[in-house]
């Protein structure tokens, strides 16, 4: 059954598939709730705020309509907007990617040494991401975690497409220059080289 159905099912009474839409989506907003929370203290909260979201797009769900966003999106927006709310009412430190628990999901390698620097590189990705302002963040981990187009993007940071593009390219560009001396070897001159 898709969304769509679900939900019709859900709007004429039959509250219980609900339950459907959680399963299929509570993953992916946990993560994205994860990612947004900032305060290690508040890690804690990140379950108790994806049950919030959810509730409310259970409550507001006669109001939804397709026509202006498809459920996902509808949803992440809603978590935003409840993860930003909760924040703008703690006022707190960070929390970063690496305490958040959320791991992105990549083949295991067979050598133990590289396990170790594929675990190292990905701690370095999500230091570089988690450094990056809240917008450049949500549209990095909304584009790249969680393969939505730019036009989802959009709408859950309520900006414009281009807007959307231009702050991907801005934390794309930061994620590359803070992780440059981790990855690229430095150039050499040619009397260093020689030198050698």
């Amino acid at each position: 059954m898709t969304d769509s159905q679900l939900i019709q099912q859900i709007k004429q009474g039959n509250t219980e598939l609900y339950s459907e839409l959680m399963r299929r989506y509570q993953r992916k907003i946990l993560a994205f709730v994860y990612h947004m929370l900032k305060n290690s203290h508040m890690e804690l909260i990140a379950e108790d705020l994806c049950s919030e979201t959810f509730y409310k797009a259970f409550r507001s769900l006669h109001s939804f309509r397709e026509v202006d966003a498809s459920f996902s999106t509808w949803l992440y927006t809603i978590a935003r907007n409840t993860v930003l709310s909760e924040l703008r009412k703690n006022r707190a430190g960070n929390v970063s990617l690496e305490e958040s628990g959320y791991t992105p999901v990549a083949p295991l390698e067979v050598a133990p040494e590289q396990a170790a620097l594929r675990k190292e590189r990905m701690n370095l990705v999500r230091e570089a991401i988690n450094n990056l302002p809240e917008k450049q963040r949500s549209a990095l981990i909304l584009r790249e975690y969680d393969q939505m187009d730019y036009q989802e993007i959009a709408v859950i940071l309520d900006q414009s497409v281009s807007s959307v593009k231009s702050l991907l390219f801005r934390a794309r560009s930061s994620v590359k220059l803070q992780l440059e001396s981790y990855f690229y070897e430095p150039a050499y001159d040619e009397e260093q080289v020689e030198r050698m």
